[in-house]
């Protein structure tokens, strides 16, 4: 009997030594393929910088690429939750992928960290308890390119936008916004991004002559519109959305985006901001560290890289009640992301549980394309 019960003993200090390693689980999937790579790429450099241990607990990456496809985000969503039982999954990267996967996250009770940017990610809040976003609220990207429209005195606006929920997420500000200041919007278009052109989109928009042009797509395919009316001589101002902020859309437009404004986090010009400025110093500090790795920095790479740093602010506060691998530390996982407060590269987050994406104005900038670089046009005041 003092055999057994010996035995008892030491199986149970065996089982509990165990149950402390436990690693916690982190289920990404991300567009590493597809037309929203250049999203996914750099997120995926970002993984690079990952801690392998927090609070002393042994972390592990589980790594799917959704190759930009809304039913492979779905699927590669039910494997980590029910093959890998993920403790908490980083991704999407594109707005149409995050939204389908919102309702499997959410049933299964396992916190989401979305990089994709459409507000309707977060909100309602009430269907939202257990889905956060690294990136500013529609209403603030597109704020800061109205407010730029008002100041040079633009008049009339069109648009050309991809027929997503993307796009739909930031043409509702848009045209609540300019309505508000003034702007007259003369019309909306629409393409796909998978389209190899969009000629008679931008013909029709020239036609009415306005004052400004606002593109709004993610990634490359951002690109091709603002090509379009390069080629055919246009003279107003191109306005784009923060999707498109990342080199490959340099690279892909080339000379035909001189000229342009891109409402975006200001990591990309982090050396242009003044002293004190919110987060100056974290994007200066990634910024070298992507780039001593990858060559240009990304907005995206620092989704990834400001993901990285709420999940290590959270997880020891939501390690003092439960263990990873449970439900009891998922739903602290989300109570301590909820109330996170945490200055990264691309902005200063400050979650609540009537805001889950914790960016304010200070997080997004108005950059403009000279020489093929970014220039630090106009930005946010800062206390």
């Amino acid at each position: 009997m003092k055999k057994w019960t010996a035995a008892l003993s030491m199986f149970a200090v065996i089982t509990s030594a165990t149950a402390a390693m436990a690693d916690i689980t982190i289920g990404v999937t991300i567009a590493t393929t597809g037309p929203a790579a250049s999203l996914g790429i750099p997120e995926k450099n970002g993984l690079e910088f990952a801690p392998k241990t927090i609070a002393g607990q042994k972390v592990k990456f589980v790594v799917y690429d959704d190759a930009s496809d809304t039913t492979t985000a779905v699927q590669n969503t039910k494997r980590l939750i029910s093959e890998s039982n993920v403790d908490l999954i980083i991704g999407p990267s594109t707005t149409p992928n995050a939204l389908a996967m919102v309702d499997l996250a959410t049933e299964a009770k396992t916190p989401m960290i979305s990089l994709a940017s459409g507000k309707p990610i977060v909100v309602p809040i009430e269907k939202r308890k257990w889905i956060f976003k690294m990136t500013a609220n529609d209403e603030i990207a597109v704020g800061a390119m109205v407010n730029h429209m008002v100041k040079s005195g633009v008049k009339t606006v069109a648009a050309i936008a991809t027929d997503d929920p993307y796009g739909e997420a930031k043409i509702k500000p848009f045209n609540e916004l300019t309505a508000k200041h003034g702007i007259k919007v003369l019309m909306i278009e629409k393409f796909k991004k998978t389209d190899t052109s969009a000629t008679a989109q931008i013909l029709k928009i020239m036609s009415a002559k306005p004052d400004a042009v606002f593109v709004v797509a993610a990634g490359t395919p951002s690109a091709m519109p603002h090509t379009a009316l390069f080629e055919r001589g246009y003279k107003g101002k191109v306005y784009q959305s923060d999707g498109a902020a990342n080199s490959d859309f340099l690279r892909v437009g080339g000379k035909a985006l001189e000229g342009g404004l891109v409402s975006a986090s200001p990591v990309l010009v982090a050396e242009q901001l003044p002293k004190g400025y919110p987060n100056r110093e974290e994007a200066l500090k990634f910024a070298k560290a992507y780039e001593s790795k990858f060559g240009p920095r990304s907005t995206f790479g620092s989704h990834m890289w400001d993901a990285l740093k709420l999940v290590e602010t959270a997880v020891p506060k939501a390690l003092k009640k439960g263990k990873p691998g449970t439900v009891e530390f998922r739903e602290a996982l989300r109570d301590a992301i909820e109330t996170a407060h945490v200055k990264g590269a691309y902005a200063v987050f400050n979650f609540s549980p009537t805001d889950h994406s914790g960016v304010d104005v200070t997080g997004i900038a108005m950059l403009k394309i000279v020489n093929g670089k970014w220039k630090l046009e106009d930005y946010a005041k800062f206390k």
